[in-house]
Formats: structure tokens, sequence, C-alpha cells
């Protein structure tokens, strides 16, 4: 069965040294591609995820050092949710507690024990306790245990004016299947993907709609296994819904379109391939500063101008 479920979540960031030592450090992902927005090459873009960088595990960033705080609203995603082993909500709570994370206690969602934080710059984050993933790969930082760390996205939860017409997107486009509903919010699955294979839809009609900035999700991506896949969902988008797509481009570890969806999120369909061992092995991801082929030649002008972060 296709993976048609989330490639990555792209959100806006303060400091970049806070943003790198708060989802390295405290979270425990991996730095797996340290380059920069290909459209405003003075700042960073960070992508964090597990050992390999599987799309379904990739949150990135755009850390700009004096960005102002976003607003969250309507069209906008609520908050991003990762997945931890059954037995790990007790020692993530914990360590929460002891970095001094702000969260909620933990509670009940569709059935499952949910704990929602924050990060510093506010944005809204989770983790969701899952059976049977204990063997699953992790990526191992040497403080936080292979048992209780984060194995890629749970799900993503959105904030619409209605559920339905997102949800005929996700059905119709990526392949996904509503599957249940609890109050306001409508749960959606893409066939039997584990890694960012659930989106929640929160109806939220009568809210403001929100204000991009620190701390708030740019856009959401979501996976074409290659060319020709991402190629038949932007045909079925403009034949069947009447949207129109960017024409695709090159973002070195993936090839993207962008469309904007009828909720008024900015969504992205990415390829699987080339990946992020494409430009420096496997073992030291994330290490070096990676540009695009086209700013290779201003890289000491570039380098210059980042805020120096380690």
């Amino acid at each position: 069965m296709r993976q048609n479920g989330i490639h990555h979540i792209t959100a806006i960031a303060g400091p970049a040294q806070r943003n790198l030592d708060f989802y390295t450090r405290v979270l425990g992902l991996r730095l797996v591609k340290k380059t920069v927005n290909f459209d405003d090459p003075g700042t960073y873009h960070f992508y964090y995820g597990d050992e390999a960088g599987q799309p379904g595990t990739i949150l990135t960033f755009f850390p700009w050092e004096h960005a102002a705080p976003g607003r969250l609203g309507v069209g906008e995603t609520q908050e991003t949710v990762f997945r931890v082993p059954e037995g790990a909500i007790g020692y993530w709570t914990h360590r929460l507690i002891e970095k001094g994370v702000p969260h909620e206690a933990p509670e009940k969602r569709f059935g499952e024990t949910v704990v929602a934080f924050k990060d510093p710059d506010g944005m809204r984050l989770a983790l969701v306790a899952v059976p049977g993933i204990e063997n699953e790969p992790a990526w191992n930082t040497g403080e936080i245990p292979t048992e209780h760390a984060i194995r890629g996205f749970h799900s993503a939860s959105l904030l619409v004016p209605e559920a339905a017409p997102t949800g005929a997107i996700l059905m119709d486009v990526f392949g996904f299947r509503e599957i249940a509903r609890e109050g306001s919010l409508v749960r959606y699955k893409a066939g039997d993907t584990t890694l960012g294979g659930i989106v929640d839809l929160r109806e939220a009609g009568g809210f403001l709609r929100g204000r991009p900035g620190a701390g708030t999700v740019h856009h959401i991506a979501f996976r074409a296994t290659d060319d020709a896949v991402q190629t038949e969902m932007v045909k079925k988008l403009a034949e069947n819904h009447g949207i129109r797509t960017t024409e695709q481009k090159d973002r070195d570890y993936f090839r993207a379109v962008y469309f904007r969806e009828p909720g008024g999120l900015l969504f992205e369909i990415a390829t699987d391939d080339p990946g992020f061992a494409v430009d420096e092995p496997a073992e030291s991801l994330g290490q070096a500063l990676k540009l695009p082929r086209f700013l290779e030649p201003n890289r000491e002008k570039i380098d210059a101008v980042l805020p120096k972060v380690v």
C-alpha cells in the first residue's frame, strides 16, 4: 500500500540555538539536515527526525532570531503529535517537568494517552502512547534511553472552518479515510501507514484566522512515493477539486508542489526520494552546513550572516 501520510511539517521559530537545543537535547531528535531557507538564505532551515530521516518523522524549522510570535487560529496546524512507546509516558512527563517545559496533565483522546506541551516559542506539541512500537528503530542521544525515545509522527491536528472540504482532499488525493469522531474532532487515517498516518480536523468556524510567526506551522507536507505519484495527485486536485498547485520545486532532498486547501492551510506534496543522505553520509547527517548548488558560490557570505550554532 502506498505510504501517503505526512512527509514533514515545517514551522517558524525564534533563535536558532534555542530551537536546536530543545529539539535535539530535550526531545532527543536527530538533526538530519542543516541547510538554509532556499528562498531566504540568510536564515537556517533545520530538519529534525529519526536516525535515517524517514518521511513521517521530519519536523523542520525556519529560525529567525527576531521573529514576532504568531497567533494560532483557523487555517493552521493546531498541534504536531509524536509517537512514543506506551510505557514511556511516565518518563516523558517527568522529563518535561525536569526541563521546565510547559505541559498539560495526561489525558485521553480517541482512547489514547496524550501529553500536550509547548516548545520555547509556544508551538503546540504532544506525545501519544502507542502500544507495540518498543522495537521500532529509534535515535539514541545517550541521554534519553532508547526504550523511551520518540518514534516519528503520530498525527497532526488542523484547525479548519469545517471538516468536510478538507477531508475530501485528504481522502480523494492522499488516500486517507475517516475512522472516528470525538466532539469537534474528525480523525482520518492513511491506510496502514504507521508514521504520520493520522490527521485530525478540528472544526472551529467561529475562531479568528491564524497569524504567521514564531511558534506556528508554516505548512504541512504529504508523501508521494515519486514524481509519477505526485503528478497523479496534482491531476486529481485540478480535475476533482478545482485546485491548482505551484510548479514543482527541487528542494534537494525531495521535490515539492504547494497549494492552499479549502480550509486555508498551505499543503505540500513532497516526494520520498532522493532523501537526506543524497549529499552527506548517513552516519554524519546534519553535521555540516549543506547548500543547494545555486547558492554554493555564496557560501562564504551566507556563513558570515548565519547565527553560530553548536
